[in-house]
Parts: structure tokens; sequence; C-alpha cells
């Protein structure tokens, strides 16, 4: 399952902003993965933090394999040590069991975070042990498919922005300054920004001040 837009959310951000209509044209219509299954997601960004994609696919198929799915009640039918031999620390094991125990005594209201407006709903995910305001943004993104976020803690979306529009820095004002021209469709713009900062449109360059060493 991909994030779902179309013809609507392209033609209007091409109409609020040529620069990134352009790009919009030239990498054509982007599938990026979702999962629709909110607890799935939570467990999934709290594994993947600080390590790489693959690292992070690893240990996802090895819980698949050993638990089928998964759940509240495979999560906490787990101990401390069997969640770690997946390949995560001590630490992720313990938020996986936190968020598991909370969910199963609904503590956390997992239903109840689809019906709040995002800031709400970023709040209340933020809350969580092992999950951070940018996590937050990023599963209402990739699983809940919120259409406006924009996340001013995303290098990448950084990246992207002094690479297309040809900045030096991103201070905040700048960025709310793009967010106001993208709503409410920040989070197709995104999708654009992540994809010229992984290289997808061939010249395109990171105008940052090249870092100096002193030695």
């Amino acid at each position: 399952m991909y994030f779902q837009y179309g013809d609507k959310e392209t033609e209007y951000l091409k109409q609020k902003d040529k620069v990134l209509g352009e790009i919009i044209e030239k990498i054509g219509h982007i599938e990026r993965e979702v999962d629709s299954d909110l607890f799935s997601s939570v467990i999934h960004h709290i594994i993947g933090q600080q390590i790489s994609t693959k690292a992070q696919a690893t240990i996802w198929r090895r819980m698949k394999d050993q638990f089928g799915e998964v759940t509240a009640e495979s999560i906490l039918a787990a101990d401390i040590p069997e969640l770690q031999s997946f390949g995560m620390t001590f630490r992720k094991a313990e938020y996986i069991k936190d968020f598991a125990e909370k969910v199963q005594s609904g503590a956390f209201d997992l239903e109840g975070i689809s019906r709040l407006p995002d800031n709400e709903a970023i709040k209340m995910l933020a809350e969580l042990k092992g999950i951070g305001v940018w996590t937050a943004e990023m599963i209402l993104l990739f699983c809940l498919q919120r259409p406006d976020i924009f996340s001013f803690d995303d290098l990448a979306i950084q990246r992207g922005l002094r690479m297309v529009y040809h900045h030096r820095k991103i201070d905040r004002k700048l960025f709310e300054k793009y967010r106001r021209r993208f709503s409410p469709y920040c989070s197709v713009a995104s999708l654009y920004l992540w994809a010229v900062a992984g290289g997808a449109v061939p010249g395109m360059k990171d105008y940052a001040p090249k870092k100096t060493i002193h030695r």
C-alpha cells in the first residue's frame, strides 16, 4: 500500500510554487509505502531510530517470523531478552513493552488517535517512551496518511529545501514560509523534497556551507 495522492495535490503545488512544480514534473508520481496498522507502525518506528533502514528491516523480519503478527499480546508474551534477541537494544525493548502495556490496559487510546487533529495526535504520540515529535510526525504521514505533515526536525526535508531553492541554511522562519505555501498538501511536498535529497534529480546540489576542519 502506497501513500495516496493524485493530480489534485500536485496541481495545487505546481500552481503555488513553479520551482517545486518543475521538480514534480521531472520526478513524476512517487510511490512511498505506508503501514496502515497503527500499533505495528509505532513499534516499527521505535525500532528504526538511529539505525539503518536495512537493520530495521532485519529486526522487523525476525519479529514477524517469531510472532506472525506483531500485536500487543505477542509483545507482552515475550520478555526483554527475547525482544533483544531480534537485534534491538535493551532500552528499545523496554519502550516497546511499555507501549504494548499502555495499549492493552487502555491507558493509550490507539483508535482515538485517528480522530484527533494533527497537533493533538503528535502531542499524544510524543508522550510515549521512545517517540519524539519527529517520529510522531512520520507516523502521521506514513501510517495515518495525513495530508499536511511537514517536519522541521527532518534533516532530509531541510536538505531538499536547500537543494531546490538554493538556500544555505533553513531556519524556522524560512521553513514556516514554505509550510504556509505548501499547505494543505505538505505531505506530498515532503515526498518530493525527500526524493530530491536522495538524489532523484541528477545535477542538483546541497548549498549548505562546507564545514571547515580545524586542525
